[in-house]
């Protein structure tokens, strides 16, 4: 068993929370930007809320972290209350927010400037992998660091990967994105073509699902994308967010990134037609109107 505190319990971070009591065992104190929202958390699922990062985080052995962006994510680590103020020596940041590689990067330095250990360490697998405890983690960071949080990580992950040094994590988080939307796109395209040509789209799953063009996209989204259903899932402001993070770091590197900047505009589209609540398979909802 081991202390940890979880800062922000959104749609991701609080069930990630959960399991790290009923499935690690682990004392767990949590810390939501709305602190009616820590304590109704607690009611449920046991641990303590405190009112700040800085108070969750002091004497802990792990302090986890999933907010909105590098804006949340500094304000929790190095902000006026932040985390970084409290922690133990040689205790553990793990950031689970998909955020910049640049912010990791500089949280990473500030924490050793502490003698404190950071790992930038985004998820995947959505709301749905988090809820069962199922989620892929993308690490970068010190291997020491990393080897130490395997265990506790383990509670809502079914597989972790360390990448390289801090910000490989998100690194990867950004090729992860940048798959993900190409392949919703095709998906997307695909299933608005054979509806326009008169097939019975579960009939055509049947038959192109045991081949090359499998996915688990396909496999878990054609059923609501076929009804019309968007109200589940990763949000399609949510991806935006992370895309601008793709594309600004494109421009870092001098990667090429045409069709993640095409489709980002389809999702454009879609908030201005209502759906920036949609999940990310409503690039449907676009070419069916």
């Amino acid at each position: 068993m081991a202390k940890v505190a979880f800062l922000g319990l959104g749609a991701m971070g609080s069930p990630m929370a959960a399991f790290l009591i009923s499935k690690g065992g682990h004392d767990v104190t949590v810390y939501n930007r709305t602190l009616t929202k820590a304590v109704e958390w607690t009611s449920r699922f046991g641990g303590r809320a405190a009112e700040t990062a800085k108070a969750a985080a002091e004497g802990q052995d792990f302090v986890f972290a999933c907010v909105g962006n590098d804006s949340d994510l500094r304000s929790v680590t190095i902000g006026a209350e932040g985390a970084f103020h409290s922690m133990k020596p040689d205790a553990v940041f793990v950031d689970h927010t998909t955020a910049s590689a640049e912010v990791a990067r500089q949280l990473y330095a500030e924490a050793r400037s502490r003698n404190l250990h950071f790992v930038d360490a985004p998820v995947s697998g959505g709301r749905l992998g988090a809820e069962k405890g199922t989620l892929t983690i993308m690490c970068g960071g010190d291997a020491a660091s990393y080897l130490r949080i395997q265990p506790v990580i383990a509670s809502y992950a079914r597989t972790s990967t360390l990448l390289g040094p801090s910000g490989s994590g998100q690194l990867t988080k950004m090729v992860n994105q940048i798959c993900l939307v190409g392949l919703i796109e095709g998906l997307s395209e695909g299933f608005h073509f054979a509806k326009k040509s008169g097939l019975d789209l579960g009939k055509v799953i049947e038959a192109i699902s045991k081949g090359s063009a499998q996915s688990w996209q396909m496999e878990n989204h054609w059923k609501p994308m076929s009804e019309g259903k968007f109200n589940f899932g990763f949000a399609v402001e949510w991806m935006r967010k992370d895309l601008s993070i793709c594309l600004d770091e494109a421009r870092r590197n001098g990667a090429s990134l045409p069709g993640t900047a095409l489709i980002d505009n389809f999702f454009a589209e879609i908030e201005r037609m209502g759906g920036k609540r949609w999940d990310t398979s409503s690039l449907l909802a676009r070419l069916d109107r």
